[in-house]
């Protein structure tokens, strides 16, 4: 009964099938391209950070070299 319910009956339908392994490779690509975005924000995030400690320090009140 339980088959009969979830359509096994009479074997795999190779329709079902391909479509599982076509849905199973767009999650791959999904997730690969999540890592990829991922990275790239905390790249972004990491360039921002530098900016803002760079904006941070004041060249006209820093104190001279020594010569």
């Amino acid at each position: 009964m339980a088959k009969a319910l979830l359509g096994y009956v009479g074997g795999s339908d190779p329709r079902l099938l391909s479509e599982m392994r076509r849905l199973q490779q767009r999650v791959q690509d999904l997730e690969s391209e999540l890592v990829r975005i991922q990275a790239e924000k905390d790249a972004l995030a990491a360039a921002a950070s530098h900016d803002r400690i760079m904006e941070s320090v004041d060249a006209h009140q820093a104190e001279p070299a020594l010569t």
